[in-house]
C-alpha cells in the first residue's frame, strides 16, 4: 500500500506543478487553488509512505514521478519542446527511478 501512495503522491505533485504553470504567478484563483490542494495531497500521501519505506527510496522516486511526469506534461498539454538531449535526461533519470527501487529492496 506504501508504494501506491507513493505513486499517487507523485502524480500528485505533477498535478501541483501543472496547476501552478497555470496560475501565472498565484494570480489566477482556480489554478492556485489546484496548486496548493495538490500539494498538501502530495505531501499527506509522501509522508504516510515513509512509514515504511525509507527516506531516501521515497523521496527520491516521489521527486522523480514529479521531474518526468512534468516533463511529459509540459510536452503534451503545454507544447513545450521534446528534444533528444531532453528526452535521453528523462529516461535517465526512470533508470535511476528503478534502480533506486530495486536497490532498496
Amino acid at each position: 500500500m506504501a508504494w501506491i501512495m507513493l505513486v499517487v503522491a507523485g502524480l500528485f505533485e505533477v498535478l501541483w506543478a501543472v496547476a501552478m504553470k497555470q496560475s501565472h504567478g498565484f494570480t489566477r484563483l482556480w489554478p492556485s487553488v489546484i496548486t496548493l490542494a495538490g500539494m498538501i495531497a502530495s505531501f499527506l500521501l509522501l509522508s504516510a509512505a515513509m512509514r515504511s519505506i525509507p527516506l531516501g527510496t521515497a523521496y527520491t522516486i516521489w521527486t522523480g514521478i514529479g521531474t518526468v511526469g512534468a516533463f511529459v506534461a509540459g510536452i503534451v498539454l503545454l507544447g513545450e519542446q521534446a528534444n533528444a538531449l531532453r528526452v535521453l535526461a528523462a529516461v535517465l533519470i526512470v533508470a535511476g527511478l528503478l534502480l533506486m527501487k530495486v536497490a532498496g529492496d
